[in-house]
């Protein structure tokens, strides 16, 4: 029973960290493009690579 005067004060610490960690993440507007990484991906306009594939030896 004595292991939770240790428990509890971690678990609310460690709870306060993770709800500071994402109200930081919120005001650093990490969740303000949702959908362009989406499209990122799908689209098609890499530049094709400026040296020569070196053929296998």
């Amino acid at each position: 029973m004595n292991i939770l005067i240790i428990l509890i004060p971690a678990s609310l610490i460690l709870g306060g960290l993770g709800l500071a960690a994402f109200l930081w993440s919120l005001r650093a507007n990490q969740y303000e493009d949702l959908e362009g990484d989406a499209w990122r991906i799908l689209s098609d306009d890499d530049a094709p690579s400026a040296r020569p594939a070196k053929p296998p030896e």
